[in-house]
């Protein structure tokens, strides 16, 4: 009987399951959406619930035809970092999990630096206070709303969730947890001492494991709705960026990988915590065992061309299903015709704020040098540019820090741009390459499970029977000194304008 595994990724937008065969192809594959709330200007929800039945129908949906040969043996979880999940003592949700991109906890953030001191919180979590890490959230509801927190039983985050329901179990592993800013990031566990000062019981948190350490396994009831066999061992899992970097084999020093997604991220792994005190880049637990990341957060990366489409590229949509292909390689192809500079528009990507490597919630987004020669080409390009800069920027943080990056991978809907990765190599001038399989954070949580089973060896086994080679692209140093003065402008510009954002917040 063949083994298989099954990755399992709670993302914003939808759940996807995926299940693999252990040299890493994906066998089959289900994407079940769900909405996001917004209760409020600024305020991100979503519904555990709906995670739940995306799960279940994903799972019955990729399993239904694999057949009686086909064993799967292991589960691995991935997901959104950061969102606050809260339940009661009978396991039920108390309230909508407030997510990752979330506004609301500002002055939450001041108070843990009132309580604690920034830089005793910052050596101990790694990280300044984030609007956007758990820890701000739990303490949102424990000022706002205290009935809910007087009930709260246990605090899980979104994966999290799903292993409670598959297994019955409160568990987290350390690189997801390390993101809700209540664990000492060094040593890899939950900080009494921050915990104690918050108010917070350690006793609302989850066990702690290691992403590839066995964590739960599948209960009679949960097999009874999945498919799944009640039995099936589940991995540790880890954190949606921790997930996607053991899918594209970041496992090492030198290796690291920036995906396009909604945000953007950089990802780079280290053998000891690396930790910048001006909060630029965010530290966490790795999920390699003794291990630490650094990582950057560029909020608003593929949103904002998906906003352009949205907003202005009715012409472009329209096209693209005339000739029976997707929306943004038209887009691509008007944005390669505008050339290096888009005609001389900068595009700052700040439509949620932004936490990379400027952590400020009040930045928002700017098209600078708008004039009546530009079409949709332009700023389409600008728009792909802005966020080719923004990458580059925490780049050269990750480099300031120590950290030597010579072996890129680009991942992420935004990878299937040719342009856009041509952009990176050309602005990090370094090769940047993209997998045969892949298959992102689903990959990495199965390959995960594929340890917890026993099926590898170990991890780094793993990561060499499933990943293949890869499509290199090579930099180009005449296009990277054409990129220079746009770079050097969109760096000023943020510097110009970090007032004017606090002020227009202000306007009533």
């Amino acid at each position: 009987m063949e083994q298989l595994l099954l990755g399992i990724d709670i993302g914003t937008s939808g759940t996807k399951v995926a299940v693999f065969a252990t040299d890493g192809t994906e066998l089959a594959s289900h994407t079940e959406e769900y909405p996001m709330y917004q209760p409020q200007n600024g305020w991100a929800e979503q519904d555990p619930e709906d995670w739940w039945k995306a799960t279940v129908t994903g799972v019955r949906s990729v399993i239904s035809g694999l057949g009686t040969d086909h064993e799967v043996v292991g589960v691995g979880l991935s997901g959104q970092m950061h969102g606050l999940v809260m339940l009661d003592d009978e396991g039920e949700i108390l309230r909508p999990s407030i997510i990752w991109c979330d506004g609301r906890t500002e002055a939450e953030c001041q108070q843990m630096i009132d309580v604690i001191g920034l830089e005793r919180l910052i050596e101990i979590t790694a990280n300044p206070p984030m609007i956007g890490y758990t820890a701000a959230k739990i303490l949102w509801v424990k000022n706002n709303e205290p009935d809910v927190y007087s009930k709260c039983a246990h605090i899980l985050l979104p994966k999290d969730y799903i292993r409670y329901k598959l297994t019955g179990e409160f568990i987290s592993d350390v690189s997801d947890a390390s993101g809700m800013q209540l664990m000492d990031v060094p040593s890899r566990t939950w900080s009494a001492e921050l915990c104690e000062k918050l108010g917070i019981d350690l006793n609302l948190l989850p066990l702690l494991v290691e992403s590839q350490d066995a964590a739960g396994h599948v209960n009679a009831a949960a097999a009874a709705l999945t498919g799944l066999a009640s039995g099936t061992v589940l991995a540790g899992g880890a954190g949606d960026n921790p997930a996607a970097a053991i899918g594209s084999g970041v496992n090492k020093s030198g290796v690291a990988f920036t995906t396009i997604g909604s945000s953007a991220v950089i990802y780079a792994v280290s053998d000891k915590p690396r930790i910048d005190m001006e909060g630029r880049i965010n530290t966490l637990c790795a999920s390699v065992p003794g291990m630490w990341t650094v990582m950057s957060c560029t909020q608003g990366a593929g949103l904002s061309l998906k906003w352009l489409r949205d907003t202005v590229c009715n012409v472009e949509v329209e096209k693209a299903a005339e000739l029976g292909v997707d929306s943004y390689v038209v887009m691509g192809d008007l944005a390669e015709a505008a050339g290096i500079g888009a005609g001389k528009l900068v595009y700052l990507p700040y439509l949620m704020g932004e936490r990379s490597p400027h952590p400020d919630p009040d930045a928002r987004g700017v098209f600078f040098g708008l004039s009546g020669v530009h079409d949709r080409s332009n700023l389409i390009r600008s728009v792909m540019e802005g966020v080719a800069y923004s990458q580059k920027e925490c780049f050269d943080v990750f480099t300031d820090m120590g950290v030597q990056i010579n072996d890129m991978v680009i991942t992420g809907g935004g990878a299937k741009s040719k342009l856009w990765r041509q952009m990176l190599a050309d602005l990090y001038a370094i090769p940047v390459g993209t997998l045969a399989k892949d298959s992102g954070a689903a990959l990495g949580v199965a390959l995960l499970a594929g340890v917890a089973s026993g099926v590898y060896a170990s991890l780094e086994e793993a990561v060499d029977r499933a990943l293949g080679d890869k499509d290199i692209l090579n930099p180009s140093e005449e296009r990277g000194e054409a990129y220079k003065p746009y770079f050097e402008l969109y760096k000023n510009l943020y510097r110009t304008l970090i007032t004017n954002f606090k002020d227009l917040t202000q306007i009533k």
